[in-house]
């Protein structure tokens, strides 16, 4: 809103503040439909339902959520929703959560995500989707996983693998670094460890106040930049949609915690390209399909060189491509912008990794185009350009 505000301004701001008061907010936080198809220990696999009006077609994408967070950051509001994007595109989609984590969980580790929980959604998905290979995108920790899964099981049936916001090499994240050497130096007997040995681990109050850390200047300031927009409707209903993904925050497993906190933060295992888990060590460069990577240019979680670590590690895969897109942790994944930039690359990609099946089904779809038929997938040898892009072809 200008310093002075103009008429139509005038009007905008007062409809807000209306409708704040009358109904409680101004986002569309209806969650999309969705279906369970699967579920076991902290694993619940969902199928969201096809839109109405459009055929669902193509390979099936599958939502990795990361662990602590609420599966609302695939689904934040609508507008606003890769989940919708998706599912208004005809492409058959899937979310994989966890629910809630309690202290009985306190001795689930990494293994049981990488060994049970994440392989058995990848392949419940495929069969649920006729046998078709999987697209598996995830998210922070979700894409971490997802990459272990991929390297560890080669013949798990996916089609590719997208990581957004996924840091490798924590010693480039600034809010970790300072405190590395210090938690080196307490070698394992600090605060942090006895602290979550004790509470069975990190309890939602902590994962939600790490989360606001992140963006600390943007809590700050917030009052002023609310006021400031109070004419902005989708500004304020991007700030509510975020609060309730902030307030959802979901505690960490203790063991699983644990393993994090010394392997990732202190021990930066995977900047090396390899990960030790039980008997055997996971090495990244054994992932066998396409990868996408995403760094968000404002990111203070998972800033772009961490990020961009995991590139020159991949290197049995046959094409890995990586973007910079406009946002934060969250903003990159389902921000405004992420609409006309993240959401675009993701289209590209799964259409250019997709079965021959599906490039059958779009070349039909082309040459039916004159009755409205909308193609869904393309040939997989077609290269899709873009000026953001910065393919990296093995």
């Amino acid at each position: 809103m200008d310093l002075i505000p103009k008429p139509d301004q005038v009007v905008s701001a007062a409809s807000n503040v209306a409708h704040k008061v009358l109904y409680g907010g101004l986002a569309d936080l209806r969650p999309m439909p969705r279906t369970l198809i699967d579920d076991g220990t902290l694993r619940e696999v969902y199928h969201y339902r096809p839109a109405g009006t459009v055929k669902e077609t193509g390979d099936p994408v599958l939502l990795v959520t990361p662990l602590a967070a609420p599966a609302i950051c695939y689904d934040l509001r609508r507008g606003c929703s890769l989940v919708e994007h998706f599912v208004t595109g005809g492409r058959p989609t899937y979310l994989l959560e966890y629910g809630e984590v309690s202290f009985r969980d306190r001795n689930l580790g990494m293994e049981h995500w990488i060994d049970e929980v994440v392989p058995t959604a990848i392949r419940e998905v495929s069969a649920h989707a006729g046998g078709r290979p999987v697209h598996v995108i995830g998210w922070s920790l979700g894409g971490i996983f997802s990459l272990l899964t991929a390297a560890d099981q080669p013949d798990l049936p996916i089609a590719s693998l997208t990581a957004v916001g996924s840091p490798i090499d924590v010693s480039l994240v600034p809010l970790v670094a300072p405190l590395r050497p210090l938690l080196n130096w307490v070698n394992g007997k600090g605060p942090i460890t006895k602290g979550y040995q004790l509470l069975g681990g990190a309890p939602k109050p902590l994962v939600k106040w790490a989360f606001q850390l992140s963006s600390v200047q943007k809590l700050v300031t917030k009052p002023l930049a609310m006021a400031s927009h109070i004419d902005d409707t989708e500004f304020l209903a991007q700030i509510e949609a975020v609060d309730r993904f902030t307030a959802n925050m979901i505690a960490y497993p203790g063991r699983t915690f644990g393993q994090l906190y010394h392997r990732f933060a202190k021990g930066n295992q995977l900047a090396t390209g390899e990960f030790e888990l039980d008997d055997r060590t996971i090495r990244l460069g054994d992932i066998k399909v396409p990868v996408l990577v995403f760094g968000g240019s404002t990111d203070g979680i998972a800033p772009v060189p961490a990020v961009k670590a995991v590139i020159p590690l991949l290197t049995g895969s046959p094409e890995v491509r990586f973007e910079i897109v406009p946002g934060g942790h969250l903003g990159m994944l389902t921000g405004r912008a992420a609409r006309r930039t993240t959401w675009v690359v993701m289209d590209e990609w799964v259409s250019q990794w997709s079965t021959a099946l599906e490039a059958e089904a779009g070349t039909t779809a082309s040459s039916g185009a004159r009755s409205g038929a909308a193609a869904i997938g393309t040939n997989r040898a077609r290269r899709h350009s873009s000026s953001a892009s910065r393919a990296l072809k093995k």
